[in-house]
């Protein structure tokens, strides 16, 4: 359960991450307010998966999951690049979060 809770705060911390594009500079009243609440509920999911993974696993999957989500949407959402360099720095994201969860002592 503390691995589910702990994807749930990356993907939280996604959603946060994109909805600073929506705030403009914070002065939008709507895309700010949920962006805050995102942001709360990333922390707070974080501190409930700390309880039981490693701090250093926990927090270096969270940002992993947070950094690989924000380029997808940059990439669909914004039109970022797509280069095949870009894409194989994200691969091996991916990769190093894979290995944290199946690092002996990860729970």
């Amino acid at each position: 359960m503390p691995w589910l809770i702990l994807v749930l705060a990356g993907v939280l911390e996604t959603a946060w991450a994109v909805g600073l594009k929506y705030t403009d500079g914070f002065s939008r009243p709507g895309p700010t307010a949920l962006t805050v609440l995102a942001l709360i509920g990333s922390v707070w999911l974080l501190a409930l998966s700390v309880r039981t993974l490693p701090l250093g696993t926990a927090y270096a999957v969270w940002t992993g999951i947070g950094a690989v989500g924000t380029v997808i949407v940059g990439i669909l959402r914004f039109g970022e690049s797509a280069s095949w360099f870009r894409l194989a720095c994200v691969g091996l994201i991916v990769v190093g979060l894979v290995g944290l969860r199946f690092a002996p002592g990860s729970r």
